[in-house]
């Protein structure tokens, strides 16, 4: 199995920054696809943003040009750089790992934008 640890989230003013990242550990394959997915109370979960090993970064509509995803594969690690917040993204946010035969999914960071 793989286990992911995600840490980043916290309060911030409407127009702040904020960097997550998401650590995984375990049984993990040189080719895998890492990425984001937020939801909040009022909202189904929603894909935010993905990079396969090898592939180039694919973002939903909602926050291109505003958040980044890049990966450090050597320390099997994923961030999230979000600029340009919005109170709209507040949301749990969850890294989610998967390869040709499994996925797994952290516990989440909570992110709240707010003034």
């Amino acid at each position: 199995q793989v286990h992911l640890v995600e840490s980043g989230g916290g309060l911030v003013q409407p127009g702040g920054s904020l960097r997550l990242s998401c650590a995984a550990s375990g049984d993990i394959r040189s080719n895998n696809d890492m990425g984001w997915y937020r939801q909040d109370p009022e909202k189904p979960r929603e894909w935010v943003a993905s990079m396969a090993t090898g592939a180039t970064a694919r973002y939903a509509d909602s926050v291109r040009g505003r958040f980044t995803i890049s990966r450090d594969n050597a320390k099997n690690t994923v961030y999230l750089q979000m600029n340009n917040l919005k109170p709209e993204d507040t949301a749990l946010y969850y890294c989610r790992y998967s390869d040709s035969w499994y996925h797994y999914w952290g516990q989440g960071t909570q992110v709240t934008v707010s003034s």
